[in-house]
């Protein structure tokens, strides 16, 4: 039987996973493959730690650069992470001629295009699976499932820490900081959750499905980003009883002035499907002209979850390897010479519905105050409501608007926000309608 031999960089959580996977169903793989895929080394700043996996000898160094320079290697698997060496790995991997996995979105999200132009040239693949939802195969959907299919739309959650954070807050009704401190204890969160509830991790992702889906060049820098930091459990009470649950979403929608491309939290109808997945999982909607509408759920992160995705790479690469057809299916879906810089559309001109919430004193003539200004700026107000406890004079005013454009909403905002009737500076949510989503 032949042999395909795989090199490991990083044996972390995931890379363990990665190990115990390739050496635990190792029949199963062969059943599948037509080949062996032996691990043949495992490279680790730390090689004295038990991670649970039993290595044969000889399998496990301190040297990465030795494993990719390594001519009997046929893939290398990056599992470390970070924007520095990670990359140094893949490159020069690429430039010796050997295919990659990877999970490092960050990476492949800011430094992508190089990292794929290098791989064309070369002619070698890189799969990246693992990178966006964990085990959901949301990649091989769009390069392969869909390929035929016009995609307008996508909009998921990406990220399990804000998800189990927004769900607790929904659930308990405790503060956000209550509830980042019970991810942390379950080990949903990072001792430094930045990367998660600002919105950045969901973000690296978003990147990277735009570019699979409508063929565009890789764009980070231009994404909205907003995170879940504002999100009060007053503000999750007020969308239960409007029939809505908040979620931090990313959205990625192609217009005909280029892509709608953004981050953030945003009201859904509970009868969406979205707003019924809860806890730690990942799910995205895609809609395209063949389909309508599909759903992929399941674990977003996770030892086991994002390494089965891993092995799924692997085993695609070792398939075009025993066939000699490398770059069988392009690297972002589309042929390198049609991936095209596509504009992605400045926040300030989304149209959509807004939930606001001011704070304001509870005096006659307030209302009709906050109307003129919103009028003025032709923003129409769908429903007002009143109610709550006082604090310090001021009770909370809550405003569901028609659709308006975001920078109307922004400049009037800025104008209430000075009145000395508002003692707070307002709350701003988007609605995401399912109409809105098609």
């Amino acid at each position: 039987m032949p042999k395909v031999h795989i090199g490991l960089i990083g044996c972390g959580t995931v890379g363990a996973g990665v190990a115990r996977i390739l050496l635990h169903n190792q029949d199963v793989l062969e059943a599948r493959v037509g080949a062996e895929l032996n691990l043949k080394s495992v490279a680790d700043l730390d090689i004295e730690t038990d991670r649970g996996v039993a290595f044969a000898p000889g399998v496990l160094t301190t040297d990465a650069m030795a494993v990719v320079n390594d001519p009997q290697i046929d893939i290398i698997v990056e599992m470390i992470g970070g924007e520095t060496f990670a990359k140094d790995v893949i490159l020069a991997a690429v430039a010796n001629g050997k295919p990659v996995v990877t999970a490092n979105k960050a990476l492949l999200a800011k430094h992508g295009d190089g990292i794929f132009a290098a791989a064309s040239e070369k002619g070698v693949d890189v799969a990246f699976e693992a990178s966006i939802g964990g085990c959901m195969p949301i990649v091989k959907t769009l390069r392969e499932s869909l390929v035929g299919d016009r995609v307008r739309s996508m909009v998921g959650i990406l990220n399990g820490t804000c998800n189990y954070i927004l769900s607790k807050i929904t659930d308990e009704g405790i503060p956000i900081e209550t509830a980042l401190a019970d991810a942390q204890q379950n080990g949903y969160a990072e001792t430094d959750p930045t990367l998660d509830v600002e919105g950045i991790d969901a973000a690296h992702k978003l990147t990277l499905l735009s570019s699979l889906a409508f063929g565009m060049q890789l764009d980070f820098d231009s994404l909205y980003i907003e995170g879940i930091q504002g999100i009060s459990p007053m503000d999750i009470e007020y969308a239960t009883a409007f029939g809505y649950r908040i979620k931090l979403l990313a959205i990625s929608k192609l217009r005909q002035n280029g892509v709608e491309a953004r981050i953030h939290p945003a009201m859904i109808p509970v009868g969406d499907l979205l707003s019924n997945v809860n806890g730690s999982l990942n799910a995205i909607m895609i809609h395209a002209d063949a389909v309508g509408d599909m759903l992929l759920y399941g674990h977003g992160a996770g030892m086991m979850p994002t390494a089965s995705a891993v092995v799924g790479d692997i085993v695609d690469i070792a398939r075009n390897l025993m066939n000699r057809s490398p770059g069988r299916v392009p690297l972002l879906g589309y042929q390198t010479e049609n991936v095209r810089r596509i504009p992605i559309i400045a926040i300030d001109d989304i149209v959509l519905h807004y939930y606001i919430r001011f704070s304001a004193l509870d005096r006659p003539g307030v209302l009709s105050r906050i109307s003129g200004v919103l009028g003025n700026y032709g923003i129409s107000i769908q429903s007002v409501h009143q109610k709550g406890r006082k604090t310090n004079g001021a009770v909370p005013l809550v405003m569901l608007t028609h659709r308006s454009r975001e920078a109307d909403i922004k400049a009037a905002l800025a104008e209430i926000q000075q009145m000395a009737v508002i003692k707070e500076r307002p709350v701003l949510i988007r609605i995401e309608e399912k109409n809105s989503v098609d």
